[in-house]
């Protein structure tokens, strides 16, 4: 199992949104590693969730239920999109600012390459943010 960060603007498509809808299409990433992370996409695979923009903080947690395919969205063809589904929220929002503050975290994606949309998060800080979420959920034992 592999673990993403999905960032979404909360005005275009929220955490409400994706709870209402239950399962979705990630479409409209037009970014070539953001696409490549979601090429390398496995059914099972958990993300968070992360309002951007404004929030800045993760606000749950999705599944993958869809591997990548063709993103309709895209006129040009080049990008995809993945269906996801939602899991649990984070009981405690985790934001920004505690992410930059805990120097566990000094090498997570969401710090290195803040302005990619879709980024990997390995097991370690998966634990760590789930912890400081308290969602109760965690990775598979090493």
């Amino acid at each position: 199992m592999a673990y993403w960060l999905f960032k979404s603007e909360p005005g275009a498509w929220s955490w409400d949104d994706q709870v209402a809808e239950g399962t979705a299409e990630w479409d409209g990433v037009r970014n070539h590693q953001a696409s490549n992370n979601m090429k390398a996409m496995k059914i099972g695979d958990l993300g968070f969730f992360y309002h951007s923009v404004k929030e800045r903080r993760v606000v749950g947690i999705v599944e993958v239920v869809g591997t990548y395919r063709p993103d309709d969205t895209d006129p040009s063809g080049r990008f995809g999109l993945v269906d996801v589904r939602a899991v649990a929220p984070m009981n405690v929002p985790v934001t920004l600012a505690d992410i930059k503050a805990d120097p566990r975290l000094a090498d997570f994606g969401l710090v290195r390459q803040s302005r990619l949309s879709v980024v990997p998060v390995n097991e370690e800080h998966w634990r760590i943010i789930c912890a400081m979420g308290e969602t109760g959920i965690d990775a598979p034992p090493a």
